[in-house]
């Protein structure tokens, strides 16, 4: 009937939103955790008297557990589903604030930092695997985006919440605040489904076909869905046998390297760990003004990650990525060249943020959702655990790495070079983008298997046939 048709579409539509917002809520806390110590670190270096050196570890260490949190979440994941991996990370979220907010020294904060890592590796890869792999491919794009619009959401808000506690310098009470959010990702995560692709490589496949009857417009899509999940998973190997064994799933894997190291060498968690001192180079020494500058830059990041949530499913991970590299090359060599010149009035310090909000919405619009979008699309399914675990552990080391070097590289190369290193690196990986990368928008994941599998060129395993 008619009407029970378009009943059956609007209740699965509703399913599919809802099922994709609550796995997104792990990128809140992601971006919690990334903001918070942009605002609280000041505070800690003042109580605790640490040095510069000692800063960078207690900002590098949430990466160092991250990428040991994404190494351990393959096997998590495979072995106990999305579902339950993404419980374990929101238990450790827990955990993790509140251990950091009761720190006695900097050694206990930068263990308890580490376990916040733990977390945050979790939320990365298991989330946006998990939406891929939930989300029909028309929005596929749009939902795991939304997984990065949390996570700016999340930015936001530990920048507001910063601000508000900088006033009485209640560092504590910034770290352990995220505990509430925390608990309430536990709660939601028990009413989430598991993966139907997880359920069919486990070999239950009639769970999978009741999710897929839940989450799909018909149920002749759904079954077509589970027969194309049924033919990808014929490959018998998996894992490191099959990247041992198969260069074209190697292709792959190395692909997933590639662009999460393209992703943190645009420059931008170097703006999200130590935005308050960037904009102390700029010449705003005032602490209230450093604090809310901080707020516009997450404010910026949240609206400018709506472009990409538009656009990707329309216009294409490829030719979004494109612009978006050439805004944040433009952004930071217009603002190395002024620091390399001086910034000398008002108007210019004005002219200089302007630059560095401009750097931001080129990386919320493209590398920060897209790369994220790309790296849950590329993998195989019998290797996808494998393939995604290198890829988000790829993203932490080169995360940590990053953000142990930033004040390094200020001190010994000075402001302008550095900022000019990132402009460069963001020209670069336009380059990267023209010859390597697939675009991928409205094609099925086993489609892109497929053509991936069969040897095509990797800027073409997203061409429909």
């Amino acid at each position: 009937m008619p009407g029970n048709t378009h009943k059956r579409r609007t209740s699965n539509k509703m399913m599919t939103f809802f099922v994709c917002f609550l796995a997104a809520l792990a990128g809140l806390l992601f971006g919690l955790d990334i903001g918070v110590i942009a605002g609280a670190l000041p505070f800690i270096a003042k109580d605790f008297n640490v040095t510069p050196h000692q800063q960078e570890w207690i900002v590098s260490s949430m990466m160092f557990g991250a990428a040991i949190g994404a190494i351990g979440s393959g096997w998590m994941s495979s072995q106990l589903g999305r579902k339950k991996s993404l419980m374990a990370g929101a238990i450790l979220f827990v955990a993790g604030s509140l251990c950091s907010a009761f720190a006695a020294n900097p050694e206990i904060l930068i263990a308890a930092r580490v376990l916040l890592g733990l977390a945050v590796g979790i939320a990365s890869y298991t989330a946006p695997l998990y939406l891929s792999e939930i989300a029909p491919e028309k929005i596929r794009g749009s939902m795991i985006s939304l997984y990065q619009l949390m996570i700016t959401i999340g930015i936001l808000g530990a920048y507001l919440s910063d601000t508000a506690l900088s006033y009485s310098g209640a560092w504590r009470w910034m770290l352990g605040v995220i505990t509430i959010p925390a608990l309430l990702l536990l709660v939601g995560v028990m009413f989430l489904p598991n993966s139907p692709r997880w359920l069919a490589a486990k070999g239950n496949f009639h769970d999978a076909k009741r999710v897929l009857d839940r989450l799909r417009d018909t149920s002749e899509q759904a079954k077509r869905e589970l027969d194309e999940i049924r033919e990808s998973l014929k490959v018998k190997q998996t894992g490191w046998a099959l990247f041992k064994t198969n260069s074209n799933f190697r292709r792959a894997v190395y692909l997933g390297i590639l662009l999460q190291v393209m992703q943190q060498f645009t420059g931008m968690n170097v703006i999200m760990y130590y935005a308050p001192k960037i904009f102390e180079i700029a010449g705003f020494t005032n602490t209230n003004q450093q604090m809310w500058g901080t707020v516009i830059v997450g404010l910026i990041n949240v609206l400018s990650t709506f472009i990409a949530i538009g656009l990707v499913d329309r216009w294409g991970r490829k030719p979004t990525l494109i612009l978006g590299f050439i805004v944040m090359a433009a952004g930071m060599g217009i603002l190395g060249g002024m620091l390399h010149f001086g910034i000398h009035s008002v108007g210019a310090q004005y002219f200089a943020i302007a630059m560095l909000l401009m750097f931001i919405i080129g990386f919320a619009m493209s590398a920060g959702p897209l790369i994220w979008v790309l790296c849950s699309e590329i993998q195989p399914l019998k290797g996808r655990d494998f393939g995604i675990t290198v890829s988000t552990t790829t993203n932490w080391i080169a995360n940590m790495i990053v953000g142990a070097t930033f004040l390094t590289l200020l001190n010994s190369l000075g402001n302008a070079p550095t900022f000019g290193l990132y402009a460069l690196l963001n020209l670069f990986f336009i380059v990267l983008t023209l010859w390597l990368i697939p675009e991928t928008k409205n094609v099925s994941l086993e489609h892109i298997e497929r053509n991936l599998m069969q040897g095509k060129k990797l800027r073409s395993i997203g061409q429909k046939d």
